[in-house]
């Protein structure tokens, strides 16, 4: 959505509650530029939200190019964790799982492991990181759909193997439902670069 109308007929389209994201290639890190605005109801939070939202990133960020908003229906709640690929120029693509959102920065719970990934990798990844082991339930944590997560890192993995020309890949959040309910990706950054 280029302006505030734009986002509220989206939104009127989609189904309330949606979440807005700001569309610019210089801020990697929305949430942190204060590029996202969630559960808003109705057409004058979409409004107040928009406003709100591009003023914040003008501020932090006044020399990023800013190409508009993303509006989107909002996602069922979950677990979030990281997924994602990076190519090494000795080793090739590696595959990265481990704790999403906010907390990538701050736990620093992140493993890799080469591609093409065989199952007993995948099961490596999910039990060398907290986020991996909180899937299955913790205190008030509800269990989350492993299985999905397991599928992800599988098919990112044969991804990063088809198209050598992926530099990087990262799914962060990757909100992981209940079991059985999958995976939803909310933000996907993909860099390419020469290879091939």
């Amino acid at each position: 959505a280029a302006d505030a109308g734009q986002a509220v007929a989206l939104a009127e389209r989609i189904g309330y509650p949606v979440a807005l994201k700001v569309i610019s290639p210089d801020l990697p890190h929305k949430s942190e530029a204060g590029g996202v605005r969630l559960n808003l109801g109705d057409a004058q939070a979409v409004r107040e939200g928009f406003a709100q939202m591009m003023a914040a990133v003008r501020q932090a960020h006044p020399e990023a190019r800013i190409e508009g908003a993303l509006v989107q229906q909002m996602a069922p709640p979950g677990q979030e964790v990281i997924v994602g690929v990076v190519r090494d120029p000795l080793f090739g693509p590696l595959v990265m799982f481990g704790s999403g959102g906010v907390e990538v920065e701050a736990l620093g719970d992140v493993a890799f492991a080469l591609a093409p990934l065989t199952a007993p990798d995948r099961e490596h990844l999910l039990t060398s990181t907290w986020a991996g082991r909180r899937l299955a339930g913790f205190r008030h944590i509800p269990p989350a759909d492993r299985e999905a997560v397991a599928e992800v890192l599988a098919r990112l993995a044969q991804l990063a193997a088809d198209f050598p020309q992926i530099a990087e890949m990262e799914i962060n959040p990757l909100r992981v439902l209940a079991p059985g309910r999958g995976a939803v990706a909310l933000d996907v950054r993909v860099r390419v670069g020469e290879g091939g």
